[in-house]
């Protein structure tokens, strides 16, 4: 051995260094942890649990295996598989949502006369209840959706009734199994004790949250489990309701946080403890509860996330950003969220909490508006278009419509009645048919000068008033101002985020030959007079229309970038139709049907349109994207963030059309996406895999005749016909007025005058 002073010298150096080194790695691991803890304001530090509710409820029958099997193939790995326990007349345990079978059971059907009354809480209840079948008694009986507003077509699956162990051993539920026990009174009533059954099967059986709102449940178990046993969890009812123990409500024991710790380490509350509605359904600030419940060591769980109920009109009816605002808010982290719908949970939690505006974008695509964030605010104001900037839109658009004065402005359709409050105004007398827009009865943009649009009272969109009874932002339904195309190209110009506009062009033929006006030489004039062609910009223009001659007009007397929308639902499209767009077109705008067509709510399929398009150089846009889960197919699980996913990750389109381009400018920053391994919350949906897959056969939809195939019949259009100048007339509701005339006009309208007036003077 060589024991030279030099070489100890180096040996206790290099001993010394390498134990330096080991002690940084040491130190830097536990940095890293506490880093990757440290944006979670949770109890622990840790991230909030994802907790499914009887499985993927939202969706599937509750506690079916079904449900149980979809929440663990679309949550994160360690999601909690939630169980509301009842007991049968034999003490066996099972999983179920209610007291009451008849709520979500087939029981009714079954056993027509088995229906008793009891009093549960306080309350004569009638129904079909557990107490009264053995477990052998509802072999026959099948699981089926409990709110009705859900669809129906999984109910014929014959889900039977599982019990705990059926759970424990089929499932295996691997991020923990949560039990919980809504009527421990009601049972000891029956001589049955719910107590007792978990003892028992605890030994068997691996729980790991028990929740109950019954303070003296918590008395009879406490310390009756191991060391290493389950987590209580005492769960808030409403605040007024009594609890039976202590006869208190649960809004004076939330005052005694320290008595619920004495015998839980947490408490499950509803999401209205936390952050409150007003009675329009607006958030008012949030609580301070989680930071008390948390100081008193408590964990928080939050019950009723669902995905297809209302939402506050703060999140702009998108659950994800719901769900963010109780884990990133920046003053705390709930420590779990019970959900019907985990998927949705899981993303909100691994894929887009604590992403900052200016993240990475992790998938590029356009992010068009549609009138704006026209979910938000009225269609085309300056309202709208400011938060579509603001929600990072990359392309905001303005549908021209001309006035009888011949000014270009932005609105949705050449109807008023559409987007303003035109027929409760002086003009409601203008109304008329107008066979080449629409059958309908309307009140038209040319029939009103610029200054007279201008003074009507913008009126924001419900297209699911009628048929859902949903209405968008009430409190701004009115807000904002109509906006002039030259004013709408300022708005873009002054915008360092937009990196194009896109302006659409409809009805020119008939603006022409009906009204005298020239939309096309209008919009063409006002982006020369709003510099978007002398360099003064970088922002792109696209010009769009249904109308191939329409953008081969533009095409002769521009440059601009265009844009044709086939407005049918196509199962496919032939070459020699691809070949006449590229001829005028740049890019195209399909509906969402014509990539994944749907049957009754389902995708059936998947066509290759998207693909064909591509293939030929055209980019692909497509519309209409909205955040309301009735505009969405089952498959996208009521969750417009999954919607979109599939069309980007799995159609691969260039660009979505949406009302509410915050949604879609936040998946972009997606971390998710950026993963070697796409988790599953964040994988593209197959087409066609839930209804060959879930929906009983019995429910399968009527076959339906295919969409058509789009041909070069479809495309070809003759030439815009030359202006007809339309005969002067007084403006409706300012008779001493007479209209002006519509730009590029004028000295022609001034003739016709001049020999009108000549005229008369010769024949007085």
């Amino acid at each position: 051995m060589n024991s030279k002073p030099g070489n100890q010298t180096k040996l206790v150096c290099s001993t010394l260094l390498f134990c330096g080194v080991v002690l940084i790695h040491l130190f830097a691991t536990q940095i890293d942890a506490q880093r990757s803890r440290s944006r979670w304001q949770t109890l622990t530090g840790e991230v909030p649990r994802v907790i499914a509710r009887g499985g993927f409820s939202g969706l599937l029958p509750d506690s079916s295996l079904d449900a149980y099997n979809l929440a663990i193939q679309t949550s994160v790995a360690d999601v909690v598989l939630w169980c509301d326990v009842q007991l049968t007349k034999d003490g066996v345990g099972i999983c179920y949502p209610d007291l009451n079978l008849a709520n979500a059971s087939t029981v009714q059907f079954v056993y027509p006369n088995g229906q008793k009354s009891y009093p549960v809480n306080g309350v004569t209840t009638q129904g079909w209840f557990t107490i009264d079948s053995t477990l052998r008694d509802l072999q026959n009986v099948a699981l089926i959706r409990g709110i009705l507003s859900r669809s129906d077509k999984f109910d014929g699956n014959r889900n039977m009734i599982l019990t705990i162990q059926n759970v424990a051993e089929q499932i295996k539920p691997q991020g923990g199994f949560w039990l919980n026990v809504q009527h421990d009174a009601f049972y000891e009533q029956h001589n049955l004790s719910m107590s007792s059954f978990l003892l028992s099967t605890s030994r068997t059986v691996s729980m790991d949250f028990i929740s109950s709102p019954e303070v003296n449940f918590f008395m009879k178990i406490a310390g009756r489990f191991k060391r290493n046993g389950p987590s209580f969890v005492f769960q808030f009812l409403r605040k007024e309701e009594i609890e039976p123990t202590t006869n208190q409500t649960y809004g004076s024991i939330l005052s005694n946080l320290t008595f619920v710790k004495t015998f839980a380490s947490g408490i499950l509350v509803p999401k209205s403890y936390i952050l409150r509605l007003v009675d329009k359904q607006y958030l008012v600030p949030h609580t301070s509860l989680v930071q008390d419940a948390h100081i008193a060591g408590l964990e928080v769980y939050v019950s009723g996330f669902a995905n297809d109920v209302d939402l506050a009109y703060n999140y702009s009816f998108d659950p994800v950003s719901e769900y963010l605002s109780f884990v990133d808010n920046g003053d705390f982290s709930v420590d779990g969220m019970l959900s019907d719908f985990p998927l949705t949970a899981s993303a909100s939690v691994d894929c887009f909490a604590h992403i900052g505006r200016n993240a990475t974008k992790q998938v590029d695509f356009l992010v068009i508006s549609k009138d704006g964030a026209s979910g938000d605010y009225p269609r085309c104001t300056n309202l709208a278009y400011e938060k579509a900037i603001k929600d990072g839109a990359d392309v905001i658009d303005c549908s021209v419509q001309m006035s009888s004065d011949g000014k270009c402005f932005c609105l949705s359709t050449a109807d008023l009645k559409d987007s303003t409050l035109v027929a409760q105004s002086q003009f409601s007398n203008l109304s008329t048919t107008v066979p080449e827009i629409s059958s309908d009865v309307g009140i038209y943009t040319f029939s009103l000068t610029w200054p007279e649009i201008q003074n009507l009272t913008p009126a924001i969109s419900n297209p699911f008033r009628e048929s859902s009874n949903m209405f968008r932002n009430p409190n701004e339904r009115n807000s904002g101002k109509l906006i002039s195309l030259s004013e709408f190209l300022e708005l873009a110009k002054k915008s360092t985020s937009l990196s194009g506009v896109l302006i659409r062009v409809e009805n020119a033929a008939y603006l022409r030959e009906k009204q005298g006006l020239d939309v096309v030489k209008a919009v063409l004039d006002t982006l020369t007079e709003a510099g978007y062609t002398n360099g003064n910009t970088t922002t792109k223009v696209m010009i769009q229309s249904t109308n191939s001659s329409v953008l081969v007009d533009f095409k002769n007397k521009s440059k601009y970038e265009t844009v044709y929308k086939i407005e049918e639902i196509i199962r496919d499209i032939r070459d020699s139709a691809i070949e006449d767009i590229k001829k005028f077109a740049n890019a195209v705008v399909i509906n969402k049907a014509s990539v994944f067509p749907v049957s009754d709510s389902f995708l059936t399929g998947q066509t290759n349109v998207v693909e064909r398009l591509q293939k030929s150089q055209l980019l692909v846009y497509v519309e209409l994207f909205r955040n309301e889960f009735v505009s969405q197919a089952y498959d996208f699980f009521t969750d417009a963030t999954v919607e979109i996913n599939s069309y980007i990750s799995g159609a691969g389109i260039n660009g979505t059309i949406t009302e509410f381009p915050y949604t879609a400018a936040r998946y972009k920053r997606n971390r998710c996406l950026g993963r070697k391994v796409i988790p599953p919350y964040m994988s593209a949906i197959q087409p066609g895999d839930l209804l060959n897959t879930l929906v009983s056969p019995l429910s399968l939809p009527p076959a339906q005749a295919p969409n058509p195939v789009f041909t070069d019949g479809d495309v070809t259009e003759p030439p815009l016909p030359p202006v007809i100048p339309k005969a002067p007339t007084s403006t409706p509701g300012t008779p001493s007025t007479i209209a002006q005339p519509p730009s590029g006009q004028t000295r022609l309208t001034l003739s016709l005058l001049l020999s009108i007036f000549f005229f008369s003077l010769l024949h007085m």
